[in-house]
C-alpha cells in the first residue's frame, strides 16, 4: 500500500484562460510507485485563520453580521470542487489543480475575497481520490480522508485574476424589472451606459 501525502506550493492565475481560473500547484509524495491517482479537492475558505481590518469587517458585514457576533458567526465555508488526473510517478512529482472562479457577488466565496484589502486568503484543501498502484500486482486504495493542507493565498493575487479578466469592471445582478426600469432611465436622461446611469443615481440619491 503507496502512502501519499500533499502540499500546495504555490497558487497562481492562469494567464491564457477563456474565463477566470487560478491553477494550484501541488507537489505529491508516495511511499512507493504510482501508476497514477484520480485526485480531488475540496476546497475551503477559513475565514477565522486571519485578521480583518475596519475597511474589510464592513465589507463582510452583510456575511458574518457586526464584528462581535463573529466569534459564532464565522465559519469554514465551501469554496469550490476540483479534480485532475496525477501521471505516474515514484517518489515526489507535482501536478496542477485549476480553481475556476467567478465574479458574481451572488456567490459566497466572490463576496468574501472582494471584501479583503490585503493580506492572504486562509485557504484549506481536502484531499481525496483514488490511487493505482503497480508492483508485484496491480491494485486501486482510496485517498486516507485526513489528507488536508492549508495554503495562505495572497489576495493580490485573487486581485490580479480579476483585473486581468474584469479590467475596472464587475458584475451585477439584477432582477428583470430593475435592468428594464435602469435601461429607461438611461435613455430617458441621454445616457450612454447603464454605469452612468448608476452612477447619476447615486449622486443624486433618487431615482426619479
Amino acid at each position: 500500500m503507496a502512502e501519499v501525502s500533499f502540499a500546495v506550493v504555490d497558487v497562481a492565475p492562469e494567464p491564457y484562460a477563456v474565463t477566470p481560473m487560478l491553477t494550484a500547484l501541488v507537489a505529491v509524495t508516495a511511499s512507493s510507485p504510482v501508476h497514477a491517482i484520480a485526485l480531488r479537492a475540496q476546497v475551503r475558505v477559513d475565514p477565522l485563520r486571519r485578521s480583518y481590518s475596519d475597511a474589510e469587517g464592513e465589507g463582510l458585514h452583510d456575511m458574518f453580521g457586526p464584528r462581535e457576533r463573529w466569534a459564532n458567526t464565522q465559519r469554514t465555508f465551501l469554496w469550490q470542487h476540483t479534480t485532475t488526473m496525477v501521471p505516474g510517478f515514484t517518489g515526489t512529482t507535482d501536478v496542477a489543480m485549476p480553481l475556476e472562479c467567478t465574479y458574481d457577488f451572488e456567490v459566497t466565496a466572490s463576496k468574501y475575497l472582494h471584501a479583503l484589502r490585503e493580506g492572504t486568503v486562509p485557504l484549506q484543501f481536502l484531499f481525496s481520490g483514488t490511487i493505482f498502484v503497480t508492483g508485484d500486482r496491480f491494485a486501486v486504495q482510496q485517498v486516507p480522508w485526513d489528507r488536508d493542507t492549508n495554503y495562505d493565498l495572497p489576495v493580490a493575487v485573487w486581485r490580479d485574476l480579476v483585473a486581468q479578466h474584469y479590467p475596472d469592471a464587475g458584475w451585477v445582478r439584477l432582477c428583470h424589472e430593475n435592468i428594464t426600469a435602469l435601461a429607461g432611465y438611461k435613455s430617458a436622461h441621454g445616457l450612454l451606459s447603464l454605469d452612468e446611469a448608476i452612477e447619476k443615481l447615486i449622486a443624486n440619491g433618487d431615482p426619479r
